[in-house]
This record gives structure tokens, sequence and C-alpha cells, in this order.
């Protein structure tokens, strides 16, 4: 089927619109004196300081409790909702629940749960459970169909899954499970941002106190847990790190939450406050009206200002990183050398990295942009990366850059695109998050609706992330398809639509 439209002509709109949106962000350099702080922050970290190895042994079993709990969880849950993925009631509550990000979740469900393991475990395994179902969903539908075709036609779709498709995918379906539990870990650490013991509670507590060199060591640990994963997490291991972690978590004591404040949290907290007294149709109109007027499209918009010139940026991080790890482009130093820059940046987490380039340049967009461009394109760009290095070379093809250009990037290019377009959709939904940092995007009035207990504007404005989310994800999807991206991501690694 030929494209209705060029992959060429896809990207240049993508960065015609970035340009246009330029001059409405606000890129400001809102720190005291950012380039003396980079230097201390730059000092600290060149000296890590283990001496607080047991605060960051306990921050480092939490991460790792949650994570292996709640990808389970949300692998379960994925898996029991993947055959019915074509019915429009499950398709709609996959999307609503990966398309609200792990904090939101988190701080949602603290109102409800409380800040304890119930409320970690779950704020993972919810999303996940929707990208499970998703992939899990896809996988089926690229499966050869020959063996469910000798069962009955009265055979029902739980048996045909079970006994026709799952034993096809069932190692697509381990690879990828294993592949999303490093999402799972970045997930985790980023939970200790608002309160949960992992490693973004101890990061936020050394940052706050100076303590750079401590900061360093728990980012080199944590660095050194994602990058070692393949050697410790195996299959056959699997039920020894599940029990390890739930017995970790169960000995993990959680506050006492009040008696009564999951019913409230259902009948009371999340009713519109115009309808707490019985129905009112002109006070609900005019309630959610102002709330819309006044916060959710303007956050709306700030998010996808960010979104939108932080995904040019991540290509061109792609573009040029995913050339940094082949050999016959860098040599074998530049190309470990790349290895090692592109581990540490798709290790850390955007969030974790917003953070911390808003200690050196203060709130603006700025810090979120470089945050999301970075950890994004380093993802795409180990993946392309990667590919490249797996292609076969003509014996009269050139070196260094003359072989990336003229040789590699060209025949990269559809595989390129397909995968900007399926971080599309990632990127949004973080950068909503970026908001719980002060960022104006659609989560610093999430926080600050939360913060006021006004959890009935929280939920509207969390309905208004979903929306825009599932709407990127569609019109992510029709680009694919019109351009024919779609084709060559069904061939793209398992990771490409995390």
């Amino acid at each position: 089927m030929a494209e209705r439209l060029s992959r060429l002509r896809v990207a240049s709109a993508f960065v015609a619109i970035a340009i246009l949106l330029l001059p409405f962000a606000d890129l400001t350099l809102a720190g005291h004196d950012p380039w003396a702080a980079l230097g201390r922050m730059g000092a600290g970290l060149l000296r890590p300081d283990f001496t607080a190895v047991e605060q960051i042994g306990a921050a480092l079993a939490g991460t790792l409790a949650f994570a292996i709990a709640g990808v389970a969880l949300g692998a379960v849950a994925g898996f029991m909702l993947a055959p019915f993925y074509d019915r429009a009631l499950v398709r709609g509550a996959a999307i609503a629940l990966r398309s609200v990000h792990e904090l939101f979740w988190a701080l949602i469900l603290m109102q409800a749960l409380g800040i304890g393991v119930t409320t970690g475990v779950l704020a993972i395994a919810l999303p996940y459970a929707g990208i499970f179902a998703r992939v899990f969903a896809d996988q089926i539908a690229q499966t050869d169909p020959g063996p469910a075709r000798v069962l009955s036609p009265r055979t029902g779709r739980i048996a045909r899954y079970l006994f026709a498709e799952v034993p096809l995918i069932r190692h697509l379906m381990g690879s990828y499970t294993l592949y999303r539990l490093e999402c799972g870990l970045r997930s985790s650490a980023v939970l200790g941002f608002i309160g949960l013991p992992t490693l973004g509670f101890q990061l936020d507590g050394f940052f706050k106190t100076g303590a750079y060199g401590a900061a360093s060591a728990v980012l080199i640990c944590y660095i050194a847990m994602i990058a070692s994963m393949r050697l410790w997490m195996r299959r056959r291991l699997v039920p020894v790190w599940l029990a390890g972690a739930l017995g970790w978590l169960a000995w993990l004591e959680t506050p006492p939450m009040g008696s009564g404040a999951l019913w409230r949290f259902l009948t009371v907290d999340l009713v519109p406050a115009p309808l707490r007294g019985g129905w009112d149709g002109p006070a609900l109109w005019d309630w959610g009206a102002r709330l819309i007027m006044a916060e959710a499209l303007p956050g709306m918009v700030a998010t996808l200002i960010v979104a939108q010139i932080a995904l040019v940026l991540t290509g061109a991080v792609a573009l040029l990183s995913s050339a940094l790890i082949v050999q016959r482009v860098t040599g074998r130093g530049g190309a470990l050398l790349g290895h090692l820059v592109l581990t540490v940046l798709r290790s850390l987490p955007d969030y974790m990295l917003a953070y911390l380039f808003l200690q050196v340049f203060g709130p603006s967009m700025l810090p979120a942009i470089l945050a999301l461009a970075l950890h994004n394109g380093a993802i795409i760009g180990h993946l392309s990366g990667r590919e490249a290095a797996a292609l076969p070379v003509r014996r009269d093809a050139g070196r260094g850059l003359t072989h990336w250009l003229w040789d590699l990037l060209p025949r990269q290019f559809a595989g390129f695109l397909a995968l900007c377009l399926y971080r599309w959709e990632i990127i949004l939904r973080d950068t909503a998050a970026m908001g719980l940092l002060g960022v104006a995007t659609l989560g610093f009035y999430v926080d600050g609706a939360i913060a006021e207990l006004r959890l009935d504007r929280a939920l509207v404005l969390l309905l208004a992330s979903g929306a825009l989310t599932a709407l990127v994800d569609i019109a992510s999807r029709r680009l694919q398809r019109a351009s024919g991206a779609m084709r060559v991501s069904r061939s793209a690694p398992a990771e490409a639509p995390t």
C-alpha cells in the first residue's frame, strides 16, 4: 500500500510546529547563579560519598520491591485483559489506565489508602496493566492464526487464547515483562519524590541538604542496578525475586489511615463540590467552566508546548546518539563511551533528570524539555544504534560520518520515525507529570488541587490529561499508518512501544 504522507514531510511538520511554539515557551534561566550551582553539583557528583550506605541500601531494596510487585501485578492484569482488547470497553479502560502517570495515580491513591505499600504497588500496576494489555494484544494480533483455526468454532475466547495463542507468544511476553521491569525501576524510584521509601526520597533529601556526594552515590547505585539487570534478573529466578519483594513489602511499616477514608474518598471527595448537597445543574456548569478556563486549558496548552518542543529535540538527540554506539562510525573506544553515556541517560528517569536541572536552571520549561529530550533521545538512540550495528555493510562502504550520513541514516529513517511517534504519547504523559516539580503543565494544577484537598478538581484535571494523551495516541497511530511507519514499527524491538 502506497504511503499517503512522506516520512520526511511528517518529520518536517513536527519541526515546523516546534519552531512556531518556541516564542510561547518559558525558557528563561531562573536560577540565582546557575553556573555556580552547576559547579558545586558537579564537584559533589565527582566525589561520591558512600558512608550513608545503610540508607542507600534500604532505598535500593524499596525501589526493587515496589518495582517487582507493581510490574508483576500489572503483567497479570494485562495478561487477563489482552484477549478482550478488541472490545471497546476493555480498550477504553486500558487507555484510561495507561494515560495517567504513576505519580498522579500515587497522589490520588494516597488520599484513600495512605502513603504505604498498597499505594506504591498500585501506582505502578494500574498504568502498567493498560500498557501490558495493549502490547500483549499486539503480540496476539501478529501470531500465526493456524493453531487457532484447527480448534472447534465453538471454542471459547479464553480457551483459544490459552491453548492456541499464548504458547506462540509466551517467550515474547516473558521478554517484554522483564524489559518492563527496567521501566518499573524508574517508576519506583520517582515515587520516592512524593514520600514513598525509594531512591527518589533519599535523592530529594540529599539535594535539599546540599549533600551532593551522597546524591552521587545514590545515582551510581541506581544506574548500576539498572545496567546490571540482565545479570541478576533471570527467568528462573523470578519466583525468588517476587517472594523477596513481597516479604520486604510485608515487613515495611505503613502509617495508619482513619477509618472510612476510602468510603469518604469515593462518595464525597471525588464528587464535584456543587453536587454534594444534591443536584444543582447551573452551579455545576459554572464550577466546571471556571475550572476548565482557569486551569485545565492553560495546563493543556503548556503541556503541549513542552511536549512538542521536547519531541523534536528528542529526535535530534536520538539521531546524533544512535551514531555514537556504532563502531564503524566512532571506533571501538567511541562506541564504548557512547554506550556508557546512553546507559546513564536512559537509566535516569526524565522526572529525576528534570529535578536535577531545576536545581541548576530554576523553575521554567527549560529543565523539563532538556530532561525529556535527553532521556527519550537516549532510549531511541540506543535502539536505533543497536539496529544499525547489526545491519549488513557493503564492502565499499565508508567509515565515520560518511558511513552514517550516506548509508545508515537513509536505511534507518523509517524505523527512527516510528520510534519517535511511539514515544510521542509517553513524552506527553511525562510532560504533564513535570508539573509536580513546578513547571506550569497540567501536573502543576493537579498538585495544587490535591494540596488544597479539592480532589474533585484534581479528578477533572486528570481526566483532561488522560484525554490529551489518548488524542495524541490516536494521532500517532494514524500518522504511522499514513506514512508507512506502522509496518516498520511492528518489526522494531520489543522495547519500542514503551
